[in-house]
């Protein structure tokens, strides 16, 4: 099948390679319909016997592949590309090409292809929603950008009195004072119910921001600005609060969904991870324990293990970019966030940065350490224990205990 947004085109290859189906079916349920009764008059109503390959393992087309009862195979686009290549040479290319390239290489090297299996409802709703959530952090992240350059034009004294824009109380600051000359006529008692109504009262920082909000007026944009600028200012506070309260809805239905699971021990387990990480882990790494073959399969799908290109004399070690992006970011916050309470995590990465590695090499290295004991936890089904892995360690001789004991 060559998949498509609105239509999919399908070719259909007898074992010894003749072709005996070509059509192209709509994204609808009469098109999906007709293709089940194409199949059926093919291949008869088991259509488990049926070998399907597509060039993505998740969407529309693979859950309607699914509920027809296909075996599924899916297969790279990088190596769809190259069987296309291989088979038209002069360049050409369609979908009916596509498909029929795809459906050949199938049955001449499908042997050797990992059939896709039906994946657990909950689990693959919670990887959406992990999926979502991080969109949507990062949309917050946009409109953040935007507000702070719409208060660069005309507002300095709101930037200068609040550090973390992605939280609520300085969007709130913006809807309750939109203007300088509305902080300064509102007066030192406002100020100080906004701050302590909001908990944005500290001894450290009060005296600071109560200057700040009594000069707001004498340095800000012109009474052009001002009107327009506050008025975008405004809009972009309200769009943040609503999806900040988004977030939060995202962020239960995690939560629940992650209790509910088996692994949840597991994966609640690994430090650093905590409630907002270790879901993600476990979406991504997903059910099927058979899907790695060892540590080293899940290290080159998170995208920690490095690719290896050698001929001849050349040899050349290149950053892994065909990898699941989803997971090698959640792998690389949960690195940084494990050095703050595992100490062999910090020594690990310290020993790096030393080695002249950058911050985020250096976070990959101790990634891929991580994802090599992940997947041992993984495979046993045991949750971490500090104390089972200080015992490993001092029984292997690792040179990362040694670093780690007082001198």
């Amino acid at each position: 099948m060559d998949w498509a947004k609105d239509h999919h085109a399908i070719v259909v290859l007898a074992p010894d390679g003749h072709k005996v189906l070509d059509v192209q079916i709509a994204q609808d349920a009469q098109g999906w319909q007709s293709l089940r009764k194409k199949l059926v008059a093919v291949a008869g109503a088991n259509l488990a016997v049926v070998a399907a390959t597509v060039e993505t393992t998740c969407g529309p087309a693979v859950e309607r592949l699914f509920e027809l009862g296909c075996a599924l195979y899916p297969i790279n686009p990088k190596a769809g590309q190259r069987y296309r290549e291989r088979k038209v040479p002069g360049g050409g290319k369609s979908d009916s090409l596509d498909a029929w390239c795809f459906a050949d290489a199938l049955r001449t090297d499908g042997h050797a292809w990992r059939r896709l299996a039906p994946e657990d409802p909950c689990l693959q709703e919670l990887r959406l929603l992990c999926r979502d959530e991080r969109h949507l952090i990062r949309q917050r992240t946009a409109l953040v950008n935007q507000l702070r350059q719409a208060l660069l034009e005309y507002y300095p004294a709101a930037l200068e009195a609040f550090d973390d824009w992605t939280v609520p109380g300085p969007w709130d600051f913006v809807l309750r004072f939109p203007t300088p000359a509305a902080l300064v006529q509102a007066g030192k008692q406002a100020w100080d119910k906004f701050l302590h109504s909001h908990h944005l009262y500290r001894p450290s920082t009060y005296a600071k921001r109560l200057e700040i909000f009594g000069r707001a007026a004498q340095f800000c944009g012109t009474e052009p600005v001002t009107k327009a600028k506050s008025l975008l200012a405004v809009s972009l506070a309200k769009e943040l609060g609503t999806l900040q309260r988004q977030l939060s809805d995202y962020r239960e239905r995690i939560a629940q969904l992650f209790r509910e699971h088996p692994d949840h021990e597991l994966f609640g387990s690994l430090p650093g991870a905590g409630d907002t990480l270790a879901p993600r882990l476990l979406s991504e790494c997903g059910q099927d324990r058979q899907r790695f073959e060892d540590h080293e399969a899940l290290q080159c799908y998170a995208g920690t293990a490095p690719v290896s290109f050698s001929s001849g004399q050349l040899h050349v070690v290149r950053f892994r970019r065909a990898c699941n992006r989803d997971l090698r970011a959640a792998v690389h916050l949960w690195a940084d966030c494990s050095r703050k309470t595992c100490t062999w995590a910090q020594v690990y990465y310290e020993h790096k940065r030393q080695e002249g590695k950058s911050h985020a090499c250096a976070l990959r290295c101790l990634g891929q350490r991580w994802l090599k004991i992940l997947w041992k936890l993984w495979q046993t089904r045991q949750p971490y224990n500090e104390q089972v892995h200080t015992r490993n360690q001092v029984r292997h001789g690792s040179w990362g205990l040694a670093l780690a004991a007082p001198q």
